[in-house]
């Protein structure tokens, strides 16, 4: 990302010294309504507020930041993620260990810590969860803590696996899912570079890669039964599975993105999303799959729906099927960058309201 000191206001970086690194008393990112410690004063936190003073958000040029997300870095970051050399990512395989290796290792070097337990990158999930002993995968976390809500928690999630290698054909799942792969490590990148500006998201993110989708949601299903911040406290998900295409039956109006579940659970959360599109990258918000009787079934079909089982509110980006829909002519050449591009703005700047909101989006009565 081409960073640029895009904020710069003394103001906030005074209050940067006092008001970032609010961690549990373990030194972990305070889990379940757990106090936090003030490191500047020592002083507990008990509701997430105490000791820390407000900013000004509504000051804040969004797009500014949206912006950092090139299309250099999405192309050159797809072109290698969804490379013969991660040999499809199929789940357990070395291939998929690879792609865990580079996850880890971007948000390693963009200075975002690691979201598990002991803030570590990897949540290991077992042969069980795939009722196959001899199988072992990885979801990969990473994490950027809030702070005024520390202990209300967004997630935003892509899966990290494809299907692999057949008949000595590389699938390499360019769209499914290297397009929600890497957007996810550009939208952490870009609220990285806030946070150093001393804007850091008000509510915690979760950036979350999960495994097994592909073989039945098996790695979203074990975090969501395993969780490392309670689901109780995860205030929304914003799911990204293929962003990187244009459905056959859009062609002639190729500005669009399906969501899918933005107002099944909250209306808050469907009305903080239209409002960030119409304020960032104004794209066509389609809702024609957005249902639970539709035919396609898309809303049971990615990891989104591990977590509308558990009453967290959902939203699942999505660009619709192609020709290429699990083949081995899914491949970066493909990709349609620049609404690529446009696309994962569009969840960045949805992420930024979710997290900076005044209430955490409320579920419908």
């Amino acid at each position: 990302m081409n960073y640029k000191h895009l904020i710069t206001c003394a103001f906030a970086a005074t209050l940067l010294v006092s008001c970032i690194n609010m961690k549990g008393k373990d030194g972990k990112p305070g889990k379940d309504g757990e106090p936090g410690i003030n490191q500047q004063s020592g002083k507990d936190v008990a509701d997430g507020m105490s000791g820390k003073s407000v900013l000004d958000y509504s000051q804040v040029k969004v797009m500014d930041y949206a912006n950092t997300i090139t299309l250099d870095e999405l192309k050159e970051q797809l072109y290698y993620y969804a490379s013969d050399e991660m040999e499809g990512r199929y789940t357990g395989s070395p291939g998929q260990k690879k792609a865990v290796n580079y996850l880890r290792d971007q948000y390693k070097k963009m200075g975002v810590p690691g979201g598990g337990e002991y803030g570590d990158y990897f949540q290991i999930v077992p042969g069980k969860a795939f009722g196959k002993p001899e199988l072992s995968s990885e979801n990969v976390l990473a994490f950027i803590e809030g702070r005024e809500y520390p202990d209300e928690v967004l997630v935003i999630s892509a899966h990290l696996d494809h299907i692999g290698v057949e008949d000595g054909k590389v699938f390499n799942g360019a769209d499914d899912d290297g397009s929600g792969t890497i957007a996810l490590l550009e939208i952490a990148e870009a609220f990285k570079q806030a946070a150093n500006d001393g804007y850091g998201p008000r509510r915690s993110i979760l950036f979350l890669h999960v495994t097994g989708e592909e073989i039945g949601l098996k790695g979203s299903k074990y975090y969501a039964d395993n969780p490392i911040y309670p689901m109780a406290n995860t205030i929304a998900n914003l799911n990204i599975d293929m962003i990187g295409r244009i459905d056959p039956d859009q062609k002639e109006d190729p500005d669009y993105i399906y969501l899918i579940g933005s107002d099944m659970l909250s209306q808050d959360l469907h009305d903080m999303s239209e409002k960030a599109n119409k304020s960032s990258v104004n794209l066509r918000l389609d809702y024609t799959y957005n249902g639970k009787n539709d035919p396609n079934r898309f809303y049971y079909r990615s990891d989104h729906y591990n977590f509308a089982k558990n009453d967290v509110p959902v939203i699942f980006y999505f660009n619709g099927t192609h020709e290429d829909y699990h083949k081995a002519t899914d491949t970066p050449d493909k990709i349609e960058y620049e609404l690529y591009q446009r696309r994962t703005k569009l969840v960045f700047a949805t992420a930024w309201e979710v997290a900076n909101a005044d209430k955490r989006p409320a579920l419908k009565e």
